[in-house]
């Protein structure tokens, strides 16, 4: 790639079609199955809306119970017994995820038309679609996390692809699809990528470009509308640079363009309080949500060293993109001739208080630990602020020039690579206890037992999926 094609374009073309074959040929992979509450109620919002035209679940909850998809008796009393405050079946998932399955969901089922399975927004085709939408999201996140890593750092796929597979990512890409992490990744990135290239003239186009993402980044995940704060940060402090240095009429216009933004959002956002309003009977999530938020953030420590689900036990890697985002704040990484952000270090310290806030967000909610899930599975939006913080991680050991620094990182990251592998295969054999982490025996599994059961793991992952479901626990 040469001349003004390459200025403009974040990857080698040869990159870029490495990384979407190799997606393309990993796509059979991808579980295409719904078995989880959560996918459950994602799902709903995009049938119930397709065929039903209303937000009454409770024949979308009666489905997938009676085909055996839900049949603990938590699911069956939370969505098929109790009703909210408006009397309706309650959905605690926003419509984001939905959303952005819609043109997917669309082509299944046109296919469940020629290929003669019911058309009904339940067949195989219909659950399909939105595996696979899911998967295609996480393998965008994956593309703009590298895109935004090389915008301020220089060089950043091969971040990106190592955040992929060393982080629960991969596991909501390729395992649990159906689920909003991938898409949630997917959303952040957009919203980031836009920001980073608007953010040196902010016009108004770039405004409402940047409030049409906040706003679907939001409605995938409510936590999310928190990565807004980096952005918000950013344009007040060029907008009172600009105060201090231009004339009043010049300073305004950073006010209409601010006020673009916020109308953009709002807009965009309209479809989600319409739903909670038609829902709920309020604008707002419903009263049962309300009360399991305490502000002040209680468990904002644990959600990151806790061996119950604490992101940085779970994911050892996010420690290392810490470390590196410290140094970008810091100025202790020089960024690459390729890289076009001159303000680097405001954007590593920004990453850092956007990732502060996640870790304030999700401490403040009563059921922190998502027991019973893969990892701190809501610290997955945070992709590109890893793959950025190992990008510049990368950078910094680079320009040391020292082969024992590179050697180490290099052990480090193949370490991060093969816990988060390890730990996937004891959490879908159900050889872990899935509560929390008990890390001798799970470091004793992952590097110990596991080496020796690969080949038989992937032969059957390959050939009987099917006997890695519903398995006893232990």
């Amino acid at each position: 790639m040469n001349g003004g094609l390459a200025a403009g374009w974040p990857f080698a073309r040869r990159e870029l079609v490495a990384v979407l074959l190799g997606f393309l040929v990993t796509l059979p992979f991808v579980t295409t199955r719904i078995y989880a509450s959560d996918e459950v109620q994602y799902f709903a919002w995009l049938r119930s809306a397709a065929f039903d035209r209303d937000v009454d679940f409770e024949n979308e909850y009666q489905y997938f119970h009676d085909a055996g998809v839900a049949r603990g008796t938590g699911f069956h009393e939370t969505f098929l017994v109790k009703r909210n405050e408006a009397g309706h079946r309650e959905n605690y998932g926003p419509i984001g995820s939905a959303v952005l399955w819609a043109p997917f969901y669309a082509m299944g089922h046109m296919v469940a038309i020629l290929t003669g399975a019911p058309a009904n927004g339940f067949s195989q085709p219909y659950i399909s679609a939105v595996s696979l939408g899911s998967a295609i999201y996480g393998c965008l996140a994956v593309l703009l996390s590298a895109a935004i890593a090389r915008r301020v750092v220089g060089p950043g796929l091969a971040a990106s692809l190592l955040v992929c597979f060393a982080t629960p990512l991969v596991f909501y890409i390729y395992i649990a699809p159906p689920m909003s992490h991938a898409n949630s990744a997917f959303a952040v990135a957009l919203f980031l990528w836009v920001w980073l290239r608007i953010r040196q003239r902010w016009t108004l186009a770039g405004m409402v470009c940047l409030g049409v993402t906040g706003a679907l980044m939001t409605m995938v995940r409510d936590q999310d509308v928190f990565f807004a704060a980096g952005p918000a940060l950013d344009f007040l402090r060029q907008w009172g640079r600009a105060a201090k240095t231009t004339r009043v009429a010049a300073a305004r216009s950073w006010g209409v363009a601010a006020g673009t933004g916020v109308v953009a959002f709002a807009v965009a956002y309209t479809p989600q309080l319409l739903a909670s309003t038609a829902l709920h009977g309020h604008v707002g999530p419903s009263q049962v949500v309300a009360r399991k938020m305490s502000w002040t953030s209680p468990h904002a420590l644990e959600v990151l060293f806790s061996p119950s689900h604490g992101f940085f036990a779970w994911t050892p890697l996010a420690l290392l993109a810490v470390v590196g985002l410290a140094l970008l704040a810091a100025g202790r990484v020089s960024g690459s001739t390729r890289s076009s952000e001159p303000d680097a270090r405001w954007i590593g310290t920004l990453a850092l208080v956007m990732m502060g806030l996640q870790a304030y967000v999700s401490g403040a909610v009563e059921s922190w630990t998502v027991a019973g899930s893969f990892g701190q599975r809501r610290f997955v939006g945070l992709t590109p602020l890893l793959t950025l913080g190992i990008a510049s991680l990368m950078g910094a050991v680079a320009s040391l020039r020292s082969r024992t620094a590179t050697a180490a990182v290099v052990v480090a990251f193949t370490i991060c690579l093969w816990w988060n592998a390890g730990l996937m295969v004891q959490f879908g054999t159900n050889t872990m206890d899935r509560q929390r982490l008990t890390l001798r025996e799970n470091a004793w599994s992952t590097f110990v037992v596991l080496p020796r059961e690969v080949p038989t793991l992937v032969w059957r992952y390959l050939t009987d999926r099917a006997s890695f479901y519903n398995q006893p626990r232990r």
